[in-house]
């Protein structure tokens, strides 16, 4: 996460407000917004890691401006497209709507027993972890993709060349900065790593505080 959208510790931006639970819509848009995007993915043309870095690639003034599900239905329609679901032709109203792909289509009363059964990232692997709980580690100084110029990644700029210690070993899971471009799952171990918040950031507000990432194997080194 190296552009617009990795704003963890930049000034300028903020407070980060949190809101009741029973806030999270705003609008009534905003609660078609979140089921259009499910019933879309339900198609199985894209993951998880794919529907992120789409939205990551939405243009960076268009990144600034959009509100949250502004950015959602952005990015879901360039998916849309991209895998042939529905043409730009039809997102613009100049066709008539798509038919139903009846063999995947996500009805109402499967959508509980579909979001309760999840989609779990955990992959079998060769490899070994190389930490355990309490070990020190580094994150590497490079936050970017490295197996794609300006691909997805789980390592937040802010972090990079941070020093923290391993809090637990969740098991080998799915590598973001592979699966979000089709590249395979790539399954290496992922860990909880816990920062000092003056480790992260050069003045924070509360020294003592601690930012616990969970972290790919790939993007760290022995402390």
């Amino acid at each position: 996460m190296t552009r617009p959208h990795d704003m963890g510790g930049r000034y300028g931006d903020g407070p980060v407000v949190p809101e009741p639970e029973e806030e999270r819509f705003h609008a009534d848009w905003h609660r078609r917004a979140l089921a259009v995007t499910l019933a879309s993915g339900a198609h199985g043309k894209w993951n998880i890691d794919v529907s992120r870095h789409a939205r990551e690639r939405l243009a960076p003034m268009d990144y600034a401006r959009f509100s949250y599900y502004e950015k959602w239905m952005a990015a879901l329609a360039d998916l849309l497209a991209e895998t042939g679901l529905v043409s730009r032709a039809e997102l613009a109203g100049e066709l008539p709507e798509p038919q139903e792909m009846a063999g995947s289509t996500l009805r109402a009363e499967k959508v509980a027993a579909v979001l309760a059964a999840g989609g779990p990232a955990t992959r079998p692997s060769d490899i070994r972890p190389a930490f355990q709980p309490g070990d020190a580690v580094t994150t590497r100084r490079i936050a970017a993709n490295l197996l794609v110029e300006g691909g997805h990644t789980r390592l937040p700029r802010y972090a990079a060349g941070a020093r923290g210690h391993i809090l637990r070993y969740h098991g080998t899971h799915i590598l973001p900065d592979s699966s979000a471009h089709s590249l395979g799952d790539a399954a290496e171990p992922l860990y909880a790593v816990v920062f000092p918040a003056a480790e992260l950031w050069a003045h924070p507000e509360h020294p003592g505080d601690e930012v616990v990432l969970d972290l790919w194997q790939s993007y760290l080194v022995p402390a």
